[in-house]
């Protein structure tokens, strides 16, 4: 006789609260990605070289930590609430006050080193120690909520509004109330206000890791298959890595994404400030952004399931592109025109987005396929440490260019500097997104009819697995 709990079937429950697990990192996630080199560049007066290049070498030790707390989630048991969503109720406040530490404008006065020395240890124990703890077991927890392909489509799609709505309100809120004007009418940004926002979005993110806890349910259990995971060394798993095509062409293009991506977030804070003297048009370009988000979520999951997700993630990739490149050619000297290409090439972004995150649930069902051991934390852990390249590779590179160009605190406006600012927010985009869009289209090999034909394999590998036992 069957004495085991029945489990509640997958509802909205699992989807709000899989949305409010990104809503909670992206309060930090994007506030970093966005506004730490403006915050360091302008309040605290540092070098945008140096910057980029802590925030790239963090990026790197993140690629360690990484796949370090991937292997401890695959190695872990299962207890009442699963396998991931303990460590996102362990991690929720460290991850929330070590982001609130890396923002404090009171250092400005210190001596230089010792404001270098902040940024770096602060940083790292934000980025490579508590992030990584909390978005390694988020992010392989969708694996773990439904084994279904549409509901895995669901929670990538409520993954993405959940990073959009926190991306609005740190986008739009902070150029809102943490710019100043002087007097001769030009903004910058009040690091006394920054500070204050980077308190109240760290609180905002406890609450949100909360709901995501409480909220969401994991499903699929792994198999008990401890000794094959003993014989899966990490050594084996890289081995097995390099071989693995739909792997390495989803880690390749989450590299270019996030170079294109990130540039993107970085460079609004110079442009709009800078170039436009308008932080009012970032705001509202923020916000625009969202609504494209819904218009996207809103038409990816009957699209994607006509014609495949790969399929349509690298012609939206390919739509970006072709929106920045026009951009930099165009040169609007009107905000508002700037705003309406950056809205139209969101609405390109806003479908990947909301298939990114169910793409790497099919690399895991084929990686399972091939190896005969299912591992989302490792697999997921992977994928993030190329997420993480990525990063490392647009901060240091916005940096460099930055410094390249003649960027500091007293040259910002000057001619030739402005110039650059507009290149590097348009070229590097279209750069990248069009470099994803070749390996999603020529690269990648789990387009429509292969992910149909694994989904079936493995559930009839797992129905089976059941009538074994």
């Amino acid at each position: 006789m069957n004495t085991a709990k029945q489990v509640k079937p997958f509802g909205i429950n699992d989807k709000l609260g899989y949305l409010f697990g990104d809503f909670g990192n992206d309060f930090t996630f994007i506030l970093s990605s966005s506004f730490l080199l403006k915050f360091y560049t302008d309040v605290m007066g540092v070098d945008a070289f140096i910057v980029g290049l802590v925030m790239m070498v963090a990026r790197f030790i993140d690629g360690f930590t990484d796949i370090a707390m991937g292997r401890i989630c695959d190695r872990s048991k299962s207890t009442k609430a699963g396998k991931f969503k303990p460590w996102i109720r362990r991690m929720c406040a460290p991850v929330a006050i070590s982001s609130f530490l890396i923002y404090q404008s009171g250092l400005a006065t210190s001596p230089m080193w010792f404001r270098i020395a902040w940024l770096f240890v602060t940083y790292i124990l934000w980025s490579s120690i508590f992030y990584t703890s909390i978005n390694i077991p988020y992010g392989s927890m969708a694996s773990a909520i439904s084994a279904e392909p549409s509901d895995r489509q669901s929670l990538s799609t409520f993954r993405s509004i959940g990073g959009s709505l926190a991306g609005v309100i740190v986008g739009a809120g902070i150029p809102l109330f943490a710019y100043s004007t002087d007097a001769s009418g030009q903004v910058f940004l009040d690091g006394g206000k920054f500070t204050f926002i980077a308190g109240v979005f760290s609180v905002l993110s406890i609450g949100a890791y909360l709901l995501c806890y409480y909220m969401t349910t994991e499903r699929v259990k792994p198999p008990e298959d401890s000794h094959l995971r003993e014989k899966h060394s990490l050594v084996k798993m890289f081995a097995s890595a390099v071989k693995n095509r739909a792997l390495l062409s989803i880690i390749v293009a989450s590299i270019v994404m996030l170079l294109a991506q990130l540039t993107m977030q970085s460079m609004a804070g110079y442009i709009y400030p800078n170039y436009y003297n308008n932080t009012t048009a970032q705001s509202i370009s923020t916000v625009a952004m969202l609504g494209m988000m819904f218009l996207a979520a809103a038409i990816t999951k009957p699209i994607t399931k006509k014609f495949g997700k790969a399929e349509v993630s690298a012609l939206s990739a390919a739509f970006a592109s072709v929106i920045s490149l026009l951009l930099f050619f165009v040169r609007p000297q009107s905000v508002w025109v700037f705003v309406i290409f950056q809205t139209v090439q969101w609405f390109g972004l806003g479908i990947f987005a909301m298939v990114n995150w169910a793409l790497i649930t099919d690399v895991i069902d084929y990686s399972e396929i091939r190896n005969g051991v299912r591992e989302d934390g490792t697999i997921y852990a992977l994928y993030s440490f190329a997420r993480k390249l990525g990063q490392a590779a647009a901060a240091g590179l916005s940096g460099g260019l930055l410094s390249l160009i003649g960027y500091t605190d007293a040259t910002q406006n000057a001619p030739n500097v402005l110039t650059g600012i507009f290149n590097i927010s348009t070229l590097l985009p279209a750069v990248g997104f069009a470099l994803l869009a070749l390996v999603l289209w020529f690269w990648y090999p789990l387009h429509k009819h292969e992910v149909e034909k694994n989904v079936a394999f493995l559930r009839q590998k797992h129905e089976n697995t059941k009538t074994d036992e």
